[in-house]
């Protein structure tokens, strides 16, 4: 006999999944038809008094995550693990929530369905995952560490000499697409155009300019793609074409996008909010049991607390279910809130991130995990510890509460991150960026991947 409580519990008579209503608590809860807005100043402010008070709706709360555009929101960790390992109750298809929503809303980009690995659910999605994995497994870690030494040293050399950085905009958000450039087979002399369409989409102050940005990274993915048609090479691109699994070209474009796309601003924010704790925080100095924590630290304290992509994980119930205490309908957006889920936990006591137990959820979890969570830590780490090898005494240039969180439902990014340090020339003596064999950008034999020519040992 199937309970109430269990997700496939059919509603009774007079249930509020048939109400006129989206959605409905029980009583006593915060009032259920008054949605909590995931954006504007004060959620990118503080986004965990926000998540204080979406739990007091229980493990599910109504938010908007954009003008007219409502969603329930998982909270609650227990929740966010039954969803999450549950596709037979919850679809990714989007397709009719579509149908739903204003097609010019600005959440369109982040849930509109496509043929890729995000939107798709059983032996689809198992297919596009499959192509992504078996490829990215095709990446060795020494050449993925090399390739990151060359995307760090050329962004380095562009401001080492000014001993004044952004590290977002002139570090943490080129770094990906640096790398994506590379691994996907572009020559280094494409990486400004991705930058600049990417760059536009994100920060568009116009339709027009944001229209235009799309254009550019629609016509780079093409161009990528005709060139790897006509010759292949050892990239990601080649490797998705060659798989067995024998992807159309529309169902490569998409999840050729999805890849870069997925990959860019996650993994920018969690090298952005590494490098702001790591200058903020005086226990990345010293602390009393001795030794400075590390880049891995940082990075760590961020999945924990200041997750990347901080709401995400969108799914759509294939029927009315009993979710958690609430009735959610058929179609239903319903996300997973990463940060409110981690937060359950005691993750800032001295014993370090999470101490209260379990293991976050800033990877999501179940069939739709992230399937290369272990390049993108490289990757962060790598590039954190390429940069703090280098510019040994940088420190933020601003007090820590000056800076400033980008507005947005999924992310949790910063505007800038302004920062000093003494600066570093071509001429001065040892060894510097502009000369080092250790940054050679495809490690195309082991000599280069493991030259003994190392950056100075960070003095911090």
């Amino acid at each position: 006999m199937t309970s109430p409580h269990q997700p496939g519990a059919a509603p009774p008579p007079g249930c509020p999944a048939h109400a006129a209503t989206p959605y409905q608590q029980a009583p006593g809860r915060p009032d259920a038809h008054t949605p909590v807005k995931l954006y504007g100043p004060d959620f990118a402010a503080d986004p965990h008094r926000i998540y204080d008070r979406l739990r007091q709706f229980g493990a599910l709360a109504p938010v908007e995550i954009a003008p007219e555009v409502t969603a329930m929101l998982v909270t609650d960790y227990r929740a966010a693990l039954d969803l999450l390992h549950d596709d037979a109750t919850w679809s990714k298809d989007s397709r009719e929530w579509m149908t739903t929503v204003p097609p010019d809303s600005p959440v369109m980009p982040m849930l509109m369905w496509r043929p890729n690995i995000f939107y798709a659910d059983g032996p689809a999605h198992v297919r596009y995952r499959d192509v992504v994995v078996d490829s990215f497994k095709l990446v060795e870690p020494h050449e993925l560490r090399a390739r990151v030494h060359h995307a760090a040293d050329s962004l380095i050399r562009r401001f080492g000499a000014h001993g004044e950085v952004d590290l977002i905009a002139d570090y943490a958000r080129l770094i990906p697409l640096l790398m994506f450039n590379n691994l996907f087979g572009m020559p280094d002399s494409y990486s400004d155009r991705l930058i600049t369409a990417i760059g536009g989409m994100l920060d568009g102050n116009s339709p027009e300019e944001a229209a235009a940005a799309n254009e550019a990274y629609t016509s780079y993915i093409m161009e990528l793609v005709g060139m790897k048609k006509a010759e292949r090479g050892p990239d990601l691109t080649s490797w998705f074409m060659d798989h067995p699994n024998a992807l159309n070209d529309e169902e490569l474009i998409h999840n050729v996008i999805l890849t870069m796309g997925a990959g860019n601003e996650p993994l920018a924010n969690l090298i952005g909010n590494a490098l702001s704790r790591m200058l903020s925080d005086d226990r990345y100095y010293h602390t009393l049991s001795g030794g400075a924590l590390t880049a891995h630290d940082a990075i760590n304290e961020v999945l924990w607390n200041d997750p990347p992509l901080t709401n995400y994980s969108a799914h759509f119930p294939v029927r009315d279910v009993f979710f958690h205490g609430t009735w959610v309908r058929k179609g239903q957006l319903v996300m997973v809130s990463y940060a409110a889920a981690n937060s359950q936990f005691d993750t800032t006591g001295q014993t370090g991130p999470g101490s209260g137990g379990g293991s976050h959820l800033s990877w999501a979890a179940g069939p739709h995990a992230c399937p290369v969570k272990r390049h993108a830590l490289l990757i962060a780490t790598t590039a954190i510890e390429r940069l703090t090898a280098w510019l040994s005494d940088i420190e933020l240039a601003v007090d820590a509460r000056e800076l400033e969180w980008r507005n947005g439902a999924f992310h949790r990014a910063l505007a800038a991150l302004p920062a000093r340090f003494t600066p570093i020339t071509p001429d001065q003596a040892g060894a510097t960026p502009w000369h080092n064999r250790d940054s050679s950008p495809t490690s195309s034999t082991r000599s280069e991947a493991t030259s003994t020519e190392r950056p100075p040992v960070s003095a911090r």
